[in-house]
């Protein structure tokens, strides 16, 4: 049975629902998680083949093909192969006690230049915030990570989802914005570097097909208990949060991907928010990092670009 080491930021729910109803046995494949501890660590391990596939954030993608002053220094063909969702509630969430954003809090993020992080500025900026000047920024590693953080009082903000976002909600965290206030947004992608689709491109291609289909099955009504027997079990949701977990990864506008196709806007906005927060010297086009490679449509369910 192909093996793949996929790299993720947090557990997925997705991934268990297919294992526990038989879909990923079916299609031939064993899947283990690897836990991400910041985006830099996540594509250095691509690079260097000790991840096979990661799910990840689309601008690290961008990042690492299109941007050769990320935090690794280096760049590689490394793609998108699919999407996976659309942020899964991704938002800003300020600290227990901490009624909104103000002037002097602490920003926590996985790393400053990462789409996260972008987030965070592009939400705080439109509260009338701006980076440096009114908040400190504070590197953190992945979202588990920042959302214990944020609940111990470490930082007053940071972006949550995926389920972190209950959690932390759940013990007086507050959501304060979303991302859905900026655009279209494919919050986790499906990526791999060229070396990995070359040595595992039928097993990446029939992960695609599971968890799309899994995605549409969860989204018409199936799977519900087992769903609910994940998020308890992955995230330690249970009782209404679950319930609310289970919502989001249904819902089209922010949920699970069930056709795996990462939309021009959903780029768009990708692009926009790294051109306006980042450092770089030079911006990023969507139609550069288009005819760059940095999606490859090949692996796509029914191969239907």
């Amino acid at each position: 049975m192909p093996s793949i080491k996929l790299g993720t930021f947090s557990p997925s729910v997705l991934l268990s629902v297919a294992s526990a109803t038989g879909a990923l046995a079916e299609a031939g494949l064993e899947v283990t998680e690897v836990p991400a501890k910041t985006s830099a660590h996540q594509f250095e391990d691509l690079f260097e083949s000790r991840l096979d596939a990661a799910f990840t954030n689309p601008d690290n993608v961008l990042a690492y093909r299109c941007v050769p002053g990320n935090p690794l220094g280096r760049t590689g063909d490394v793609r998108i192969l699919g999407a996976v969702d659309r942020g899964l509630g991704l938002g800003l969430f300020t600290a227990p006690g901490v009624a909104g954003p103000a002037r002097g809090g602490r920003l926590g993020v996985d790393v400053p230049g990462s789409g996260f992080a972008f987030i965070a500025f592009e939400l705080l900026a439109r509260a009338g915030l701006a980076r440096d000047s009114d908040y400190e920024v504070v590197s953190l590693g992945s979202t588990p990570k920042r959302a214990r953080a944020l609940v111990e009082g470490t930082v007053d903000t940071t972006v949550l989802n995926a389920g972190n976002d209950l959690v932390a909600e759940a013990r007086g965290a507050r959501r304060v914005a979303s991302v859905t206030e900026i655009g279209p947004y494919a919050g986790t992608v499906l990526c791999a570097t060229a070396d990995g689709i070359a040595a595992h491109g039928a097993a990446l291609a029939a992960l695609l097909t599971v968890t799309s289909a899994v995605a549409g099955e969860l989204a018409a009504g199936r799977h519900r208990e087992v769903a609910l027997a994940a998020v308890a079990d992955r995230l330690g949701l249970t009782g209404p949060s679950a319930e609310r977990h289970l919502a989001i990864l249904t819902d089209p506008a922010v949920g699970l991907v069930s056709d795996a196709r990462l939309t021009r806007a959903e780029l768009d906005t990708v692009v926009h928010l790294r051109n306006r927060h980042s450092r770089a010297a030079t911006p990023v086009t969507a139609e550069e990092a288009l005819r760059s490679g940095l999606v490859d449509a090949s692996l796509l369910p029914q191969n239907e670009a």
